[in-house]
């Protein structure tokens, strides 16, 4: 079964933020960790995926994206550091990842 993520990457705690949607989440990391993921996280140097989560079907994928993408930036904040309050990097924790944290 196909599995479809929303996604958040960040340039640094608590600095710029992307919201996207994807079905393949290391693929797509990978993309913007290298530049051609969007120009917007090229030149804003977003590059650390700090919250993901994964559906079954891409409306319910692609619906929780624009909610996100909608809310104040204070919810945006809540909801990655309610999950991960370090605000670490999880890129090397997605199966099949190298170990390239961009966490110093």
């Amino acid at each position: 079964m196909r599995s479809y993520f929303t996604y958040i990457l960040a340039s640094a705690r608590r600095g710029t933020l992307y919201v996207g949607v994807t079905n393949g989440l290391l693929r797509r990391v990978e993309q913007h960790r290298s530049g051609t993921g969007s120009a917007f996280t090229t030149r804003y140097r977003i590059h650390r995926l700090v919250w993901f989560q994964e559906f079954a079907l891409i409306g319910e994928a692609i619906q929780r994206e624009k909610t996100i993408k909608e809310w104040p930036r204070d919810w945006k904040l809540n909801l990655i550091e309610r999950d991960n309050p370090r605000w670490q990097d999880l890129y090397p924790t997605l199966p099949g990842a190298p170990d390239g944290s961009l966490d110093g």
